[in-house]
């Protein structure tokens, strides 16, 4: 042990470090990173990949099952409705799935090193300037540096990155108002769409209805979609503030929007990825390092509490071991198996899926191995619910 006696507490405190999260859908992406004067370095990334969709296919399997069960004159218990109370702030198992595991994450780079704030894409829009009784004409849209970036943003996603008229794709786009201005149209977003070129040349002011005369069936496409909401980001708008409210118990928490980390990314000439999302979330000045290598982990999960597999109708067709782990091993275990000679002879490394037999299937990269014995078999990680990979980062380094 080395004592350093030349320090003092105060000087010794260390500065530590500050995490910037990007939720997502299907993927989340986390940068830790030091942040002094307006300028960060990146550190360390992390890419979680969620299974909401899996959780979701299992949950309406499930329901499935039950509700066939109980339509067939079967010894079952009738539905009952009453019994079904939802506490506040609930969210389907699918969608809390991500915040449980973006915070343990957090938790888990807290103990590596110690985090002094979280900097978190709230919200992909700020929704309040987009949809608010005020119109977009603050000093810091119009005339700032975020001026455009929301609105941008907002109605990409809306549209699907095409143009609202004829649906064309991998082109240029332009904000177009569908009731022109000079028949009375406003600016709110709500009278907003995405043209190409070509369809915004020949709108110019007319209306709509007279532009789409031809095509009834895309003009009202156009008009009920202008009027809807964006529906496909209301789940991940709910699990962003959930996990804000997470968070906000446990660290110091500074939001922002996806405008202003479009912006960030942009202005600083790097490539978009989740992690690199992370790095840019909050107010800043520049970027000055990101990270080469980024940590993919993938949720697997720590296996099922069923004790039967069912058929197609429903009903049990087998029953699962009550013990999961055998020879000392667990499925999903990170193994290697070295089998000297036979028909499988060869080095297999991957996730292990025991079985009662002690014959053993091992998932490589190169695909699956059936029917190695346990005894060519050591492990090398224990399975904690993650598939853990790396990969190059796709946004631009900076030296040191």
């Amino acid at each position: 042990m080395i004592r350093l006696k030349d320090r003092t507490r105060k000087k010794s405190e260390v500065a530590g470090v500050e995490v910037g999260i990007d939720p997502g859908s299907q993927h989340t992406g986390l940068a830790v990173f030091t942040h002094q004067g307006g300028q960060r370095r990146g550190r360390f990334s992390v890419q979680l990949t969620h299974r909401g969709g899996q959780i979701r296919k299992r949950m309406g399997q499930r329901a499935t099952y039950r509700r066939g069960r109980r339509s067939r004159d079967l010894r079952y218990r009738a539905p009952r409705f009453n019994n079904r109370t939802r506490t506040p702030g609930w969210l389907p198992p699918s969608l809390y799935h991500r915040v449980v595991t973006t915070t343990s994450w957090v938790d888990r780079l807290a103990r590596w090193s110690p985090v002094r704030a979280i900097h978190l894409e709230r919200v992909a829009f700020d929704v309040h300037a987009l949809t608010a009784g005020r119109p977009l004409e603050g000093v810091e849209y119009q005339h700032g540096t975020l001026h455009g970036y929301e609105v941008r943003e907002y109605l990409l996603a809306k549209w699907n990155h095409a143009c609202a008229y004829r649906g064309a794709t991998n082109t240029a786009l332009n904000i177009d108002h569908i009731h022109p201005r000079s028949a009375g149209g406003s600016n709110r977003v709500s009278n907003l769409a995405l043209a190409c070129i070509g369809c915004n040349e020949t709108k110019n002011n007319h209306p709509v209805g007279e532009f789409l005369k031809n095509k009834p069936a895309r003009l009202k496409t156009v008009l009920a979609q202008a009027k809807a909401p964006l529906r496909d980001a209301a789940a991940a708008q709910s699990t962003r503030w959930a996990l804000w409210r997470e968070l906000d118990q446990r660290f110091p928490v500074h939001v922002a929007s996806g405008g202003r980390t479009k912006y960030n990314r942009t202005r600083n000439h790097l490539a978009k990825s989740h992690t690199v999302d992370a790095l840019a979330v909050g107010k800043l000045d520049t970027i000055t390092q990101t990270v080469s290598t980024v940590l993919t982990a993938g949720c697997t999960g720590r296996g099922s509490h069923a004790r039967t597999r069912a058929d197609r109708h429903g009903f049990p067709r087998l029953r699962l071991p009550r013990t999961k782990q055998v020879h000392g091993f667990h499925t999903g275990d990170l193994v290697r198996a070295v089998v000297p000679t036979g028909k499988k002879n060869g080095t297999y490394t991957g996730r292990v899926a025991v079985r009662t037999t002690g014959s053993f299937n091992i998932t490589t990269a190169e695909g699956p191995v059936q029917g190695i014995n346990h005894r060519y078999v050591r492990l090398l990680q224990r399975s904690d619910g993650y598939a853990y990979t790396t990969r190059k980062e796709d946004g631009v380094s900076f030296p040191a």
